[in-house]
This record gives C-alpha cells, structure tokens and sequence, in this order.
C-alpha cells in the first residue's frame, strides 16, 4: 500500500468525523427547546365602553364612591402628579386636578380618542392648565418615567386584556412611594367587573404590594384597593 493511499485514507476519515461532529452541533442548536419563560395569563374582559361620555357625572357620584375620602387614602395634594387610567370622561381628572392645584399635574390617560378629545376641551372650558392627555396603548399607559405619585383606575380594571402587562410597564412611571388605587366591582371579567382575588393575584404577578383594601365605595357595591410596588 502506498504512503500516498494511506494519506489520502486519514484525511478522508478525518474530513468525515469532522462532518459528522458538526452535523450533531447543528441537530443540537434546531431541537434544543427554547429558554422558559412566565406566560402572562390572559382572561375574560369586558368590552371598553364606546358611549355617551357624559353618563359617568351623573349626579350624587362624589358622594356614592366617597371620592374625597379615596384622594385622601391615595395621597393626593397639592403638588402631586397624578395618572387616571381609563379617564373616560374626566370625571375623576378634574377632581384630582383641583386637589393638586396648579403646583400638580394630572395625566388623563385613555384609549378612546375621543375620550382624549373630550377631556382636553373639558379641562379647557373647565379652566383646568394642569391636566395633559394621554393616548395610551392597551398595555401601556405612555407615561412618563419616575413622575407619578398617585394613580386611579376607576371602574376600569375589567376591561384591561393584559392587566399584568400593564401594570408592570407602569413601574417605571411610579416614584418611590407611589400608590396604586383600583376601583371596581367583582364579577366574571364580561358583566364590568372581575374578582377582587383577581386583581390582587395579577398586581402581586406584576411586582407589586396589597397596602390596603376598603369597602366603602358605593355603599359596599364596589372594593377598593391599594397598591405599592414590591421592594
């Protein structure tokens, strides 16, 4: 046997090997599964209300959901800033508004063009120069970053599709101290309500505290809660 045939033998068995090793690395990379990651669970909602924008200042309102006291457990004053999230028609908006004064400011943030519209001519006619709006997305209130002391979703919860998601891209929002307040009533994700449970379970999912939870809103027909972000 020549050393030219024993040579040409060696490289064809290396150039195999070689062929094979890689073709193992490739098969590895392709069925290799892919990193886990926490799925963010998704529930019934109900349908974001498109309506008559004025419905919500029905008269004896401040009373029923007892506003002044939740402003008050929420922190707000003069100076602060202030989110509403799910603003509709502002009612919530121009309250806080006149709490903070003109040294605060409040976000009214929603999803509804024409709730954005209808606030901005409210807060205008209502000589309010402390409120801007906010066009948000589903999963993001575009709010600006470490400004916010106090923030409000009114009878809104239920119908937020990725309520985790949101509130965690909310964080970022927050300043140290912040509170979270969320006003709503327990129902099944579609009648305009969700389990407080729930809202608990998806605001502990999201980062943050239970600091307190109330009763009071609407003679009992509503909870209130209160959140902190978890340290």
């Amino acid at each position: 046997m020549s050393l030219a045939f024993i040579t040409f033998r060696c490289r064809f068995g290396l150039a195999v090997v070689l062929m094979l090793a890689n073709a193992a690395v490739v098969c590895a990379q392709t069925t290799a599964p892919a990193p886990a990651t926490s799925p963010v669970q998704s529930r019934k909602t109900s349908e974001p209300y498109r309506g008559d924008l004025s419905i919500f200042d029905s008269p004896g309102r401040d009373q029923r959901l007892q506003i002044e006291r939740v402003m008050d457990i929420l922190g707000i004053s003069p100076g602060k800033t202030v989110a509403d999230i799910g603003a509709g028609s502002g009612w919530f908006t121009v309250r806080a508004a006149r709490r903070v004064t003109d040294s605060g400011k409040v976000y009214a943030v929603d999803i509804n063009p024409e709730a954005v519209r209808y606030i901005a001519n409210r807060a205008k006619n209502e000589h309010l120069h402390n409120v801007e709006t906010v066009l948000s997305k589903a999963d993001d209130a575009l709010l600006p970053a470490d400004k916010i002391d106090a923030v409000l979703l009114l009878k809104t919860y239920h119908e937020v599709a990725q309520p985790v998601v949101l509130l965690r891209n909310l964080r970022a929002s927050l300043r140290p101290g912040a509170k979270v307040g969320i006003i709503d009533r327990n129902g099944n994700g579609t009648d305009h309500g969700v389990g407080k449970d729930v809202v608990i379970r998806e605001a502990e999912e999201a980062g943050y505290t239970l600091a307190g939870q109330y009763d009071f809103v609407k003679d009992g027909m509503n909870y209130f809660l209160v959140f902190g972000v978890r340290q």
